[in-house]
């Protein structure tokens, strides 16, 4: 579902660049008013390395030659909360732009938006919170997780539709574009939102306050054991099973395949020669393999991978944390010393 530049015209990738930069600004604006505890920080980031991992394998949709793999951004936000999920993600897509050169660099705003934004701050305030928030059984869980997911995938993949056809770059005609890129997305969404629905019944059976904690904004607590478990699955996901991953197109790649007859589409100006040219010096393992040396390397990048998002994802939590511990001294700091003047002055006075 990552999109490529060539499907982008500078103006839309620009504009969509603005949203993406504006969402998470304000999801970590809304962050420093959370209760960013400190359990939060290092599931932050294990949740962030464990869906770079994941995203890294793709499934065989039966019968189209199609594959997809999950998006991720329900589950993040059910794990952490909405803007937590969205600024951890939005590290995942950034990781895999920059250094794997998953995703085009113009077309990195619009994935954001349509991967990351769409999920956590639209579905999941609108169908998930409200489930988590009312004493959630496992069959609400279960009906919740694919609902929300199939329904973002759904607007994700008219989202890009519609950056696509603004864009009238390419030979796509929006209602076959369309008629490809929605159903083969419900089938992925279908598949996510069973992987989801595990994994949110596993850390509720767990530790149900990081899902309860999450929904009604707060920190998650007593996640040592999901930490543990979500560690070991994005170690197993990177270094093993990434290596079996469909050679298929995923949606996205197929749906354009059989709109345009190819999936290689050509660009041409100096804008996209610019943000192509940023794109492979910053791509030490473009697709995932290494430049050099034998085999292709997909665990070993995988697993660099992991440890670049657990760390970026991880930081960035701490940084906010020590940001928001920062300001709440200065303000404590302050008070104090209002309540300290006039008493200063009063005995002045008194003098």
């Amino acid at each position: 579902m990552h999109m490529a530049d060539a499907l982008l015209s500078p103006e839309v990738g620009g504009t969509m660049y603005a949203a993406g930069v504006a969402a998470v600004v304000y999801s970590a604006k809304k962050i420093r008013r959370e209760d960013l505890g400190e359990s939060k920080i290092p599931l932050m980031a294990v949740s962030g390395a464990m869906i770079f991992a994941a995203q890294m394998i793709n499934f065989t949709i039966p019968g189209t030659g199609s594959s997809g793999h999950i998006s991720g951004g329900i589950l993040l936000a059910a794990l952490l909360g909405p803007f937590a999920g969205t600024l951890t993600l939005a590290a995942v897509l950034v990781i895999q732009c920059l250094c794997f050169a998953d995703g085009g660099l113009l077309a990195l705003g619009c994935n954001i938006f349509n991967i990351c934004v769409i999920p956590c701050l639209f579905i999941f305030p609108l169908i998930t919170r409200r489930v988590l928030s009312a004493s959630p059984t496992k069959k609400r869980i279960w009906i919740a997780s694919i609902i929300s997911v199939v329904l973002a995938l759904q607007l994700g993949a008219f989202s890009i539709v519609l950056q696509t056809t603004a864009s009238g770059i390419t030979e796509l005609p929006f209602t076959a574009f369309v008629l490809l890129m929605q159903p083969i997305h419900l089938a992925i969404g279908i598949v996510e939102g069973i992987v989801t629905a595990a994994i949110l019944s596993f850390v509720y059976a767990a530790r149900p306050q990081i899902l309860t904690s999450a929904a009604a904004r707060g920190a998650g607590t007593g996640a040592k054991k999901v930490i543990i478990v979500f560690a070991c699955i994005a170690i197993a996901l990177a270094a093993g099973l990434s290596v079996f991953a469909s050679a298929n197109p995923d949606g996205l790649e197929w749906a354009v395949l059989h709109t345009a007859g190819t999936d290689v589409i050509a660009t041409d100006g100096r804008i996209f020669s610019i943000f192509a040219t940023a794109q492979e010096r910053t791509s030490f393992l473009p697709d995932y393999s290494l430049r050099a040396g034998g085999g292709n390397g997909v665990s070993m990048a995988g697993l660099i991978g992991t440890a670049l998002v657990f760390a970026v994802a991880g930081a960035a939590a701490f940084v906010i944390r020590k940001a928001k511990t920062s300001r709440k001294h200065r303000a404590e700091e302050q008070a104090v010393e209002k309540q300290t003047i006039p008493a200063l002055n009063t005995r002045a006075k008194d003098g």
